[in-house]
Formats: C-alpha cells, structure tokens, sequence
C-alpha cells in the first residue's frame, strides 16, 4: 500500500468507485454552481478579469489556438437546459444578453476549477500512480473548457465596450 492510500479495495471495485466518485463530483458541483445567482460572477472581479499575459485573447488564438477546436467541446447546457444558459453561439445581440453571457462564463469558469480541486480525493483509494492519473483526467477534462470560458469573455468584454463607445 501507498503511503497516501488509505482505503484499499479490489481492483475492480476501485475503478467503479472512481468513476462513481466522479459522476457525483461533476454533477455535485455543477448542480452547486448554477443554483447561484448569475450576479454572483462579475466579469470584472479579481477571479475573472483579463489579465495583461492573455493580450487581449491573442494568447488563447495563437499559443493554443482555441479557434480550431472550441466548438469541437461539449455545452454542459445540453445536459441541463432547465438550468443552464447556453454558451455554444450568441443568440442576441444586445447589451443585456452580452453581460448574462459573460457572467455565464465565470460561473462555467469556475465550475471547472472546483471540478479539479476534487481530484487529490482520489488518492484516498488508489495507488500514488493512478491518483496522478485521476489529476491528469481532471487537467485534461477541464483545462480546455477553462481557456474557452477566458477567451470568450475577453471577446464579450470587447463587443461590450464597443457598445458603450457608440451609445456614449
């Protein structure tokens, strides 16, 4: 035994266990995030805000080219459409559908940041090498939906300034 692995089990019933594990994680906290408010996640908070490193979305576009594959990624509103906004293409143009938008982002934002914080629980259970794994499949699995979420309301952020720019 690991010197992390506190609950040992049979192979079999550790890998029911880890996918058990993880269906309960996704769906808790995904059922935890959309029953806040949408006021809760302002674009322009410390957490959400662009940062000058992503120059403007440019980093997203050229270093991970999220244009080529963002649309390839799953709309967890799919899964829940009596609850969740849905993010795969602008449905309106106006200022208030943009700001509901962006708040959806931060709230899918850190949906999948609190999906991956759980992934250490994994240890618990499994040998030190599948727990790293279990880290992997959660960088992996959330990672690229994070960069979209960022890059999307940088894009937002400018159509909304734009709006103010011609209004004002």
């Amino acid at each position: 035994m690991s010197s992390w692995q506190v609950i040992r089990l049979p192979t079999l019933w550790t890998i029911l266990l880890d996918i058990a594990a993880w269906f309960v994680i996704h769906m808790g906290v995904v059922l935890a995030m959309v029953s806040l408010p949408a006021e809760r996640f302002d674009p322009r908070g410390w957490a959400f805000r662009p940062r000058a490193w992503e120059r403007g979305g440019r980093l997203y576009e050229r270093l991970f080219r999220v244009r080529a594959w963002k649309e390839m990624l799953p709309d967890g509103a799919d899964l829940l459409r009596w609850r969740s906004f849905r993010k795969r293409h602008f449905e309106q143009k106006t200022r208030d559908y943009l700001e509901r938008f962006a708040r959806e982002t931060c709230r899918a934002e850190s949906t999948h940041f609190l999906t991956m914080v759980w992934a250490p629980l994994f240890f618990l259970w499994n040998p030190v090498w599948v727990g790293w794994l279990m880290v992997a499949y959660a960088l992996a699995e959330n990672l690229p939906l994070i960069l979209v979420q960022r890059y999307n309301r940088i894009r937002l952020e400018r159509a909304l300034s734009r709006r103010r720019v011609r209004s004002s």
